[in-house]
Formats: structure tokens, C-alpha cells, sequence
């Protein structure tokens, strides 16, 4: 990778904050990278009431639900998420709010201690691990959750929280460069290693239908200025620098 990137004319990366830790990690000049972001599909959009119930009832997903978006792997700090869903079903045993947690994406590596964990948590009626779902499914979940949450360690760009926002869902994501960078202030921001202060923000969103609203409207914002058109545009312009050095 090093003697492929110092000898690449030009390399792409999806945000700002990749491209400054490839121009530190291999002493790459900041002229020759440009940054062209992801974007949502078009598909991914506020679905309809029948498209929701429909979802709902193949998956057997309950009307309230929190939603995780990804592969299951370390990376994405599920360990953290569900540490902080036990938390919240604590704090809210006195109240009728019994949400479920809804994980949905492949199983990846390293799996074993987050299932072991939610067994020993005594979770898993609480927990609906998916596995892959359709696009049409993710986008009615999103679209139905009452907040998505995306408290990964580090991303590249972070689709998944533009995707939720495109949807109309609120976001809760984690503190860092790259996810920062993706939805600017339209999410409520964490610090991903802090399961207490997640599950604080949880409930306290869950508590103040204002807020979102807010995050609702700001995302469905924020996910318009990203378009693949403007990607691809971006990315035929960096082939013509390219080509002109």
C-alpha cells in the first residue's frame, strides 16, 4: 500500500479525515489527494405505512425499536451499544418504554463476546439481530426507528448515519474525524467508548420529541447535499487532473 499510494498520480478518499491520516501514515503531499464523499442511493428515502408495517411484520420488529445499521465486527463497538441498551431498559423498568434493539446487517469476525454478552445480559428477547435485510426492508427500519444509532470506532465516511438521515430518521453517532465530517450537526454527537453517556443520550432523545424532530429535519438536510452525481463529477475531475500531470 505505501508504494502504491507514493506512486499513484492522484488518489481519492472518501473524507478529509482519511486523507490526512494517508498524507501522515505515508507522507503523502496533500496535492495529490482529493476527497470526493459517499452519498445516499436515491432508493433510501422516508418509506411508506404499509411499506413499514410489511417490514415490520416479516422481521418481527416491534412498533418501538432502536436501530443499528452494519457488519457485526469490533470496529463497529456493538459491545458498547448493547452495554448501553441494558442501561436504558434499567432506567426505563418503571415506565411503559420497553424498546427493542434491532441490529441489522451480516455477522462479520470476532462475534463471540458480543453474543456472549448479550446471553449473559439476559437480552436476547430484547435484541433482533437481522442478519442481511433488502434495501427496501433497511429503508423502511430506517425510515420506522424511532432513532438510529451508530457508535462505530472508526469509519472511512460513515454511510450508514447518511442513509438513516435520508430516511428521516434521528441519529445518534460517535465523536470522531470521519463521522464528524458526514453529518456535520444534523446528529446527536457521542464519545463511543462511554456506554453511560450513550445511553444517557438515548433517553434523553427518546424523552424530548422536539429534539427529534429536530435531528429529523436536519438530517433529511444534510443527507441532500451529498448526491452520487456530484461524486462522480468530483471523481471525473480528479482523472482530468490526473491526466494533465
Amino acid at each position: 500500500m505505501p508504494t502504491m499510494a507514493r506512486a499513484a498520480t492522484m488518489i481519492i478518499t472518501p473524507s478529509e479525515a482519511v486523507k490526512r491520516e494517508l498524507c501522515e501514515h505515508f507522507n503523502i503531499s496533500p496535492a495529490k489527494v482529493a476527497v470526493t464523499p459517499e452519498a445516499a442511493r436515491r432508493s433510501f428515502r422516508p418509506a411508506t405505512r404499509d411499506e413499514i408495517s410489511e417490514a415490520r411484520r416479516r422481521l418481527k420488529i416491534d412498533d418501538d425499536f432502536l436501530l443499528f445499521v452494519g457488519t457485526i465486527e469490533p470496529r463497529k463497538n456493538l459491545i458498547t451499544l448493547v452495554k448501553a441498551f441494558e442501561q436504558v431498559l434499567g432506567a426505563s423498568s418503571a415506565s411503559s418504554w420497553r424498546p427493542q434493539l434491532v441490529i441489522a446487517g451480516k455477522e462479520g469476525w470476532l462475534t463471540d463476546e458480543l453474543f456472549a454478552y448479550i446471553n449473559k445480559a439476559g437480552l436476547k428477547e430484547r435484541i433482533k439481530i437481522t442478519g442481511y435485510i433488502t434495501e427496501d426492508d433497511l429503508r423502511a427500519l430506517y425510515s420506522a426507528c424511532e432513532m438510529c444509532l451508530y457508535p462505530s470506532l472508526y469509519e472511512g465516511f460513515g454511510l450508514p448515519t447518511l442513509e438513516a438521515m435520508a430516511c428521516g430518521a434521528p441519529v445518534i453517532t460517535s465523536r470522531v474525524a470521519s463521522l464528524i465530517e458526514t453529518v456535520g450537526d444534523a446528529a446527536r454527537l457521542i464519545d463511543p467508548l462511554d456506554a453511560s453517556g450513550l445511553a444517557r443520550a438515548i433517553l434523553e432523545l427518546h424523552q424530548d420529541e422536539g429534539a427529534r424532530q429536530h435531528f429529523s429535519a436536519a438530517g433529511l438536510a444534510r443527507a441532500r447535499q451529498f448526491t452520487w452525481e456530484r461524486t462522480a463529477e468530483m471523481t471525473r475531475a480528479v482523472y482530468e487532473e490526473a491526466m494533465k500531470r
